[in-house]
This record gives C-alpha cells, sequence and structure tokens, in this order.
C-alpha cells in the first residue's frame, strides 16, 4: 500500500478502524464474528477511544471483512494492520500499544 499518489488529499482520520459485524446462518463452518461479539467489542471500542480524548480516530462497524474464522476481527487504517479483538482487554491493549503508542500490539495482529 504505502503512500497515495502526489496531490492526494492527505487522509481525513489519522487512524481509521473497521470493526467486522458480519453475521452468518448459525452453524456456518466459517462462524462470523458478530457471535463472537464484535459488536460489543466496537461499542466498547467507540467508548474508550472518547473517553482517552483520542483525536482523528474513526471507529466503524463493517460487513464481512473475510476473516471470521480468525475473528472477531478489525483491520486499522491506512496502516492496514489487522487484530484479533476477543475481549475488552484485547481491545484495551490496542488503544494502547496502537492508537496512542502508535506501535503494534503483536500478540494480537493477524497473519
Amino acid at each position: 500500500m504505502g503512500e497515495g499518489l502526489a496531490g492526494d488529499p492527505a487522509p481525513y482520520y489519522e487512524t481509521h478502524v473497521f470493526v467486522c459485524n458480519n453475521r452468518r446462518p448459525e452453524g456456518h463452518p466459517r462462524g462470523d464474528c458478530a457471535s463472537k461479539g464484535s459488536e460489543k467489542i466496537r461499542d466498547y471500542m467507540k467508548v474508550r477511544v472518547k473517553e482517552l480524548g483520542l483525536q482523528n480516530i474513526r471507529i466503524n462497524q463493517s460487513g464481512c471483512l473475510d476473516r471470521c474464522e480468525l475473528g472477531p476481527c478489525a483491520v486499522f487504517y491506512p496502516e492496514g494492520v489487522w487484530y484479533r479483538l476477543d475481549s475488552f482487554k484485547a481491545v484495551d491493549e490496542v488503544i494502547e500499544k496502537h492508537l496512542q503508542n502508535h506501535g503494534r500490539a503483536k500478540d494480537l495482529m493477524l497473519p
């Protein structure tokens, strides 16, 4: 990915997070992020980012990100870094390491 083309506008958000909220029929072999709690994860992340006063960060839900068997998952742009966010503790770690300290929560990253 990398830098945009010369003349492209600056990104609107410093970081734009998409949390998968896909729901498949019960018993689907790949599972889905929503049944694994992704909606609560997204809601918690939105509240925490606001409570911490983090600016220029947007937390959104998304449709299927096609990695449901690894979920609940989220992708952070413009970096294109993927995380498995299966608990509020995981969300707190990603907020601290990725959003606040501009590093990575390596133990939560998806390949």
